[in-house]
């Protein structure tokens, strides 16, 4: 009988002082486990078990991931051309772009010209780079608003196209430098919608996936966007032609990492597109 009266009271104590006590109160030493000088405390040590932890952010993605020695900025254009209009269209675009790519007055580079081979067709993709970034684009577009054949050309290609759109970009800093290659080679634009807030995690997943790609020296280009569709990614590699792109791909599972490195980048992906491309006479990638 004493047995249980003292068991009694001493469970009414206990009782007592949990409903006084504080969360914190009870686990001090775990709250200090789960907390850091650089992280703000989390309401429960139960809830930081539970809700994913963000490290903040100090610098856009743009800085952390793009090329720190130069300022170059990208264009991508994206030409879909009446069927009809198709050589017509190839023909001023070889005549004119060129002018343009190779005159020291503007401050930028036709990197590479295509029609593409598969994907959207009667489609002709352009990609150009202004060295200094956004002020060399600004004076691009001023130069050649006062330049007489280039208002000509703008003139007759408009009524080529069924539809256009571009987007600017930066390149991935682990990427290779796209420069000036002969051919003949076929090239694959492969095109990536990322979910918001995954750029930082594919840009450190990518910068180790790369390694894994270099030995055919297919690797041409790594950029994400600017302006224009964000949180997209487009990668460009080049093949002597269809077999070879897909023995190269194939070699690549058999490289110990990177099929992990695939598992991890799928979720962050919401959309995938691939064009094979085959570049226009005057593309300096051939």
């Amino acid at each position: 009988m004493a047995a249980r009266v003292l068991r009694a009271g001493g469970a009414a104590l206990a009782s007592g002082f949990l409903r006084r006590a504080s969360p914190g109160s009870l686990l001090p030493g775990l709250r200090k486990l789960t907390s850091s000088d650089n992280r703000p405390r989390e309401d429960s040590w139960l809830k930081s078990l539970f809700v994913r932890k963000v490290d903040p952010r100090k610098d856009a993605h743009s800085n952390l991931l793009a090329k720190k020695e130069t300022s170059s900025l990208y264009k991508l254009q994206f030409h879909n051309v009446k069927p009809e209009c198709l050589e017509a269209y190839n023909k001023i675009c070889q005549e004119v772009l060129p002018r343009i790519h190779e005159d020291k007055h503007y401050p930028c580079t036709l990197v590479g010209t295509w029609n593409t081979w598969y994907g959207e067709q009667d489609q002709a993709v352009h990609l150009w780079r202004y060295e200094g970034g956004y002020p060399a684009l600004t004076e691009v577009m001023n130069k050649l608003r006062e330049n007489q054949e280039f208002s000509e050309f703008r003139k007759a290609r408009s009524n080529m196209l069924l539809s256009r759109k571009n987007q600017l970009l930066l390149e991935f800093s682990f990427w290779n430098e796209p420069i000036p290659r002969s051919g003949p080679n076929i090239y694959e634009l492969r095109s990536y919608q990322l979910r918001p807030g995954t750029m930082i995690e594919w840009g450190n997943y990518w910068a180790r996936a790369i390694r894994f790609r270099q030995d055919g020296n297919e690797a041409v280009g790594g950029f994400f966007s600017q302006i224009g569709q964000l949180y997209m990614v487009h990668h460009l590699w080049a093949y002597k032609d269809l077999q070879t792109r897909e023995d190269i791909r194939n070699a690549a599972w058999h490289k110990h990492g990177w099929e992990e490195l695939v598992y991890y980048t799928v979720p962050l992906i919401q959309e995938m597109e691939s064009r094979i491309m085959i570049p226009q006479k005057t593309s300096p990638l051939q």
